[in-house]
């Protein structure tokens, strides 16, 4: 048992090991296609639009009449009395038969067999008001469902970005910490030889060992970065293959518009909703008005009591088939209008009520078109901005990388102090992290404008 266990995790070993080397690395097309295809929300959202659609189809067969089949058995008595009677709540038999001058106990079969036609043919455009309720639903829940995924292209952008800056300062973290060891062996070389203090060495394990802390942030941070990646993606992973060499350059076509469009995927979808709550204004309206219905019904019935029962009670039969046999047979068609008076007071309080979530739905749109429009101006000067920082920063990286140079050159002659070499390190250090800042910074904020200009497009292309 325990060698096979082993075979089973060498086996397995290899397998995983054969999977990582062929592994192909994560564009972030491909991430955004992943997401969409496994998030959760947009799944749920994509069965909500479906359940919607069908809705409509339920809406148009509301104006289809309505028949009805119904047969019925019974065994029982037909003592009949004379007087009013209502049957309440349908705790009320329909008996039919004489009113003898006394009770009964004679029972027979009977049986009812009916079919009814009843079909409300004009009702002032209700069914056509609930036919398009159902469609601006639907149309609000596609369009619900666009903008989660405008969303979700997004969010799994910028957290593709965050990754991305995160390995670059991993890999910056990663030679800082190259730097500081070949610092430390020079220093412990030239303390051993007399020409330094030994306190120098000791100095340059501290700045060794700070190296190796920032580098483990470094990495932790690159792995909270990858872990909310794979949970947009719908993914469980801590570590991604990505091509960092991505976002070395700007973008070449930075847009100058600034115009928020009603085509907006979230403005779309508002102005869904306020279209979903006019048209309920409008059914209930049609409320006020009278129904008209076209009705027809057929019926056939048998009884196991003869139609001279009335002169002689012993005219009656219990045999089940000759009961349920049906010997008379009735039909009636008619035109009727239904029209609930008190409707026009009851309905009127829940237009109005209707007609406040109307404008309350209005409000909410014109709050997310001002934030859209805060959020470009944003985007505009942050992409200004980073603009600014990302032509600066190789000038940093060069200044500071030549003076790392020539501190390091002076320490090893023993033509400076070991604190200059340590500020020039740090300096460097703050510039090459400053720089890979800089390169994101520049594509977020094209990512922020083209999330308030509703276009995945204009980042996505220059990507």
């Amino acid at each position: 048992m325990f060698r096979t266990s082993l075979s089973y995790f060498a086996v397995t070993s290899i397998i995983l090991y054969s999977f990582h080397s062929n592994a192909q690395t994560l564009s972030l097309k491909e991430a955004v296609k992943t997401a969409l295809n496994n998030y959760g929300t947009i799944k749920a959202k994509d069965s909500y639009a479906n359940a919607s659609k069908s809705s409509i189809q339920q809406a148009k067969r509301e104006y289809l009449p309505n028949f009805s089949l119904s047969a019925q058995q019974d065994y029982g008595t037909i003592n009949g009395q004379n007087g009013p009677q209502y049957g309440f709540g349908g705790l009320g038999t329909a008996s039919s038969g004489p009113a003898l001058d006394q009770q009964n106990w004679n029972a027979a079969f009977g049986a009812l067999y009916l079919a009814n036609v009843n079909w409300d043919f004009f009702t002032f455009g209700r069914v056509r008001e609930r036919i398009k309720i159902a469609d601006a639903a639907y149309q609000r829940d596609k369009n619900d469902l666009e903008q989660e995924k405008f969303q979700q292209e997004i969010r799994v952008s910028a957290a593709y970005l965050n990754l991305l800056a995160a390995k670059r300062l991993t890999r910056s973290q990663k030679n800082n910490l190259d730097r500081a060891i070949i610092f430390q062996n020079t220093a412990i070389i030239r303390a051993k030889n007399g020409l330094i203090a030994g306190v120098d060495s000791s100095f340059a394990k501290a700045e060794v060992s700070s190296a190796k802390i920032s580098l483990t942030k470094a990495k932790d941070l690159e792995q909270e970065q990858a872990n909310k990646l794979g949970i947009l993606m719908g993914l469980n992973a801590v570590s991604y293959d990505i091509d960092t060499a991505s976002i070395t350059r700007i973008p070449t076509n930075l847009i100058s518009d600034t115009t928020i469009k009603n085509s907006h995927p979230l403005l779309r979808f508002y102005q869904n909703r306020i279209d979903v709550s006019n048209q309920q204004i409008n059914y209930l309206r049609k409320l006020y008005y009278p129904t008209f219905s076209l009705f027809g019904v057929m019926q056939g019935r048998g009884s196991g009591f003869s139609p001279g029962y009335l002169l002689d009670q012993n005219t009656y039969t219990t045999s089940y088939l000759d009961g349920i046999k049906p010997t008379r047979e009735n039909y009636l068609i008619g035109i009727g209008m239904t029209w609930n008076l008190s409707s026009l007071l009851k309905n009127h309080p829940q237009v109005r009520a209707q007609s406040f979530i109307s404008q309350g739905l209005k409000e909410e749109y014109q709050m997310a078109d001002q934030q859209l429009r805060a959020q470009l101006l944003l985007a505009e000067a942050k992409l200004k901005n980073a603009l600014e920082n990302y032509r600066e920063a190789p000038i940093q990286v060069k200044a500071a990388s030549d003076a790392y140079l020539q501190k390091s050159t002076l320490y090893k002659n023993g033509l400076t102090t070991l604190v200059d070499l340590t500020q020039s390190l740090f300096t460097l250090n703050r510039a090459e992290t400053d720089r890979d800042i800089a390169y994101t910074n520049v594509w977020q904020a094209l990512l922020l404008k083209s999330a308030a200009l509703g276009n995945y497009d204009i980042f996505i292309n220059e990507f």
